[in-house]
């Protein structure tokens, strides 16, 4: 039974396999195409590590390797380069299992958050003991859900939506339920460069920058 502890660092040994440089143009494309358009990535800033925890989490489990058309987490038994230990190969299960959504904070009470996924309406009961920083429950936010024996906790990824896009993104969740052939991953995409935009432009109206209508160019 893996602790949360040895999770963290075998997951970071996994992810770090694919930011060497056998996958150094990988890296690169997926870069550009997470932060371009997505305001400055300043290492100075409060949220430079959540955004490259995102980046890192988008990258491993989500983007598709150009030489593979599938996820590293699909493909990291293939790396000869990577050398799996027990501990490795029940993080590359936990993480196939892993829940990526947007959600609303219920209720947050001794280290414990209630949730409700927005996608799906289902509550969930996530553990915040590893975290410094608060949850504000007017803010919307993407993150990833993973479960060791028997709990739930978030990976290090979030991103925050303020409490002025919940008008959009709420009308956008209808969309994506009545049709689940859309892809809400590029959905998820957008909605982070949305939510850096309007930090770097905070002089620009919320309904300008959260919009299908593409105005400042997302």
């Amino acid at each position: 039974m893996i602790e949360l502890s040895v999770f963290e660092k075998s997951y970071f040994k996994l992810v770090s396999a694919f930011a060497s440089e056998e996958f150094k143009a990988d890296l690169q494309a997926a870069q550009k195409e997470f932060f371009d358009n997505a305001g400055t990535l300043d290492d100075t800033k409060p949220n430079y590590t959540l955004r490259m925890n995102q980046f890192y989490d988008w990258y491993f489990l989500t983007r598709l390797l150009a030489g593979y058309m599938q996820t590293p987490l699909a493909v990291v038994h293939m790396q000869r380069s990577v050398r799996l230990e027990p501990e490795d190969l029940e993080t590359i299960e936990i993480l196939k299992k892993h829940q990526h959504s947007l959600y609303e904070c219920i209720k947050l009470k001794n280290n414990e958050m209630t949730v409700r996924d927005l996608l799906t309406g289902k509550k969930e009961t996530v553990s915040v003991e590893n975290f410094i920083f608060s949850f504000d429950e007017k803010e919307y936010f993407e993150a990833r859900i993973v479960e060791i024996n028997g709990k739930k906790f978030f990976l290090k990824g979030f991103c925050f939506h303020p409490e002025s896009a919940q008008k959009y993104i709420l009308d956008q969740v209808k969309v994506f339920q009545k049709n689940p052939d859309l892809n809400f991953k590029e959905f998820f995409v957008r909605l982070n460069k949305m939510r850096y935009k309007f930090e770097q432009y905070r002089h620009v109206k919320p309904e300008l920058i959260y919009t299908n209508e593409n105005k400042l160019g997302l």
